[in-house]
């Protein structure tokens, strides 16, 4: 027998002794006076008044021996020290204590106190098990020395920290301050929107036909209708058909799967932010994106400026704007425009650089910019106006047809946000449509499928309007330091288990 197994078995011993005390280590319920932090906050008043205090939090630690314990819990990812005495709690409360493990839950009822080295302490007058743990937690060892907190054989793991996220959560309050800065950052983009008189709604996940970005989907089958979904990849269409059935401004926090590749920044199950306004074009799109980065850094940290990685990074409006040609020539330093399809051709061909299908003026811009441009653009910054080839759902530039007024957002050398001045023309519309699914009959991996349904609600009339895509998975890194998108979804995905 392994020692986990082994541990589980000694558990399982005394989960029946304490059945035999006559407690109930499941219980119902339990009511607390106070949380952790809210007793941490209010201390001194709460002694002051020798007021009895009722918490409840998991044991992580016991200290002594005899007829009395120290011990600390934890709530709200918040640690507290507790006192438990022989002669407050009673003999068979304090027997049942006796039988605790690290990891139980426990209530505990008292008064406030600091021990001798001046820690804030819970004495016991009243001592419950709420629920008994059968598993032992991989507990890091702790010193505290001279004052300091050091962990020692802390859990790292990262297998094991994305597989039961639970265990990372108790084990590792900073990831748990992630995740809680990561609700943060999604309620100020609410509340922004809210004030700027966006309606949020929902769309489906299940959709008989996806569209709004160019990839691949994950496909299902819909037993009683006997009919193939996708699982969305993006929810543009949806909240366009909003915009053209009279909502001004529109917009969602969404699930999108994508079945692609697993990396740093790419999860095949991702969070998006997507927004339409009626009567705008992109130029308003960039002012909203921006501000809400903005007010999102300043929520998160108290200043526009945060550190990742080394690099020091100012996310304050308005940010500058640069077109992908003049991005190409002044950080690429190639002259594109003047450049022939021949010289284009051999420059792909001497760096290699693939296009995803035959050769396209407009598709191998985009990827001299990618290839050359990216990891440049450390300092958030719009690149506008990309070859026409790059999206089927974009109006054309209004300068140059060969162009799109479209643009995307750039931070830390990562594209954050995607957006357009929507095209509203149906017939315009339906013969781009038309043209990527033969793009994707002639090879090209990810072009969109013609959506009859979104045409027949632009064909009733669709007003202007501008709308982005922006991915929180990156915003939440950004702002919390965090090196890999794994670490700001509570359960990304993971191979099977072995």
């Amino acid at each position: 027998m392994d020692n986990n197994a082994d541990q589980q078995q000694i558990r399982l011993g005394k989960l029946e002794k304490i059945r035999n005390l006559g407690t109930e280590p499941y219980p119902y319920s339990f009511k607390r006076s106070h949380t952790v932090p809210e007793i941490i906050e209010q201390s001194e008043q709460l002694m002051e008044n020798e007021q009895t205090v009722t918490i409840a939090g998991r044991l992580l630690a016991v200290r002594g021996k005899g007829k009395a314990s120290f011990g600390n819990i934890q709530a709200q990812h918040t640690r507290l020290q507790i006192y438990v005495r022989l002669d407050a709690v009673g003999e068979t409360a304090f027997e049942m204590f006796k039988l605790c493990d690290i990891g139980d839950h426990l209530g505990i009822s008292g008064t406030l106190m600091h021990t001798k080295t001046g820690e804030l302490t819970v004495r016991a007058s009243v001592i419950e098990l709420l629920s008994k743990s059968i598993r032992p937690i991989p507990m890091p060892k702790v010193e505290e020395k001279d004052g300091e907190r050091i962990v020692h054989d802390e859990v790292t793991d990262k297998e094991l920290r994305y597989r039961q996220r639970y265990l990372d959560l108790i084990l590792n309050p900073k990831v748990a301050a992630v995740f809680q800065k990561r609700t943060l950052i999604f309620n100020t983009i609410r509340d922004y929107l809210r004030k700027e008189s966006f309606l949020e709604v929902e769309t489906p996940t299940l959709q008989a036909v996806y569209g709004g970005a160019n990839a691949t989907p994950f496909v299902t089958h819909h037993k009683a209708l006997d009919q193939k979904f996708y699982l969305r990849i993006s929810n543009e269409l949806y909240l366009k058909r909003l915009i053209a059935g009279g909502f001004d401004a529109v917009f969602e926090f969404v699930k999108d799967f994508r079945n692609e590749g697993i990396d740093r920044t790419h999860n095949p199950e991702f969070s998006a932010l997507e927004f339409y306004q009626a009567y705008v074009d992109y130029n308003e799109i960039m002012r909203h994106t921006e501000n809400i980065c903005e007010l999102c850094a300043i929520a998160v940290n108290g200043t526009t400026v945060i550190e990742y990685e080394g690099q020091t990074i100012d996310l304050k409006a308005p940010w500058p704007r640069l077109s992908m040609l003049d991005a190409i020539q002044t950080l690429g330093g190639i002259s594109f425009e003047k450049m022939s399809d021949v010289e284009v051709k051999n420059l792909l061909k001497e760096n290699g650089w693939e296009l995803d299908a035959d050769y396209n003026r407009g598709l191998a811009t985009q990827l001299v910019f990618e290839e050359t441009c990216e990891t440049q653009l450390i300092q958030p910054t719009f690149i506008t106006d990309h070859p026409k080839e790059t999206s089927p759902l974009c109006k054309q530039n209004r300068e140059n047809p060969e162009l799109l007024e479209r643009f995307e957002a750039y931070i830390n050398g990562w594209e954050i946000a995607n957006a357009y001045s929507e095209l509203n023309d149906p017939v315009i519309q339906r013969r781009l449509m038309e043209e990527q699914v033969e793009r994707g009959r002639g090879g090209e991996k990810e072009t969109q499928p013609l959506d009859e349904d979104f045409l027949r609600a632009m064909e009733y009339g669709m007003p202007p309007m501008g709308g982005v895509g922006i991915g929180i998975d990156r915003i939440v890194m950004l702002l919390t330091g965090q090196s890999t998108i794994r670490d700001v979804i509570l359960f990304p995905t993971m191979r099977p288990e072995a």
